[in-house]
């Protein structure tokens, strides 16, 4: 069992935060999860799940909404603007954080080092520890100052991971392309999962 930092920010995308924090419990992990204000509009737009910025409520209120099923891990809520929050710190143990999905806006605080709220100090943190930092931005189309901070978030040590689903295994719904997604995420933190269909190639 290892904790893993779950960051939710205002990008489209709720279905993979879904599946991921999912994932996460059901392979026996704690998820450490950071909403921020814009992350929970979406959330309830999304998947029609209204948190409310309390951690104790939304632990619950997640709980109950997410299919948690019989996984032996568990999942915590923390207030953004608590700074002083365990994981912010780098001496918190955890084995990886991902940011998913990433708005344009928090890839670019993390890729300066602005640390404005508690997913981006666990973040910094994460990246000063040189630990595993996935970040999932979906956004489309990209400009310049988008593709700048996506190459100092790399070079300074982290995975953009852009949510881009591929199509050669054949996906019968929206599920199949959020999994494929969701897999390659836990699949990069380490994180054991049946959510990924691995490619066995064409027998040619």
């Amino acid at each position: 069992m290892a904790n893993y930092v779950v960051g939710i920010s205002g990008g489209s995308g709720a279905p993979y935060t879904r599946r991921v924090i999912e994932g996460l419990v059901e392979a026996g992990h704690d998820a450490k999860i950071v909403v921020t204000d814009a992350g929970r509009r979406v959330f309830e737009i999304e998947l029609g799940i209204a948190l409310t910025g309390d951690p104790t409520d939304d632990t619950r209120i997640l709980t109950d909404n997410l299919d948690l099923g019989s996984g032996s891990g568990s999942i915590e809520l923390f207030d953004q603007r608590n700074v002083a929050a365990t994981i912010a710190s780098g001496s918190y143990e955890c084995e990886g954080m991902v940011v998913v999905p990433c708005s344009m806006g928090t890839l670019a605080r993390i890729a300066t080092g602005i640390s404005s709220n508690l997913l981006e100090r666990a973040a910094d943190a994460a990246l000063k520890e040189r630990r595993r930092l996935i970040l999932v931005p979906r956004e489309t189309p990209l400009n310049l100052i988008h593709l700048r901070n996506m190459t100092a978030v790399t070079e300074a040590g982290a995975i953009v991971m852009p949510a881009m689903p591929g199509f050669y295994h054949l996906p019968e719904s929206v599920n199949d392309l959020v999994d494929m997604i969701a897999g390659r995420v836990l699949d990069g933190l380490g994180v054991n999962s049946t959510l990924l269909r691995r490619w066995q190639g064409t027998g040619d």
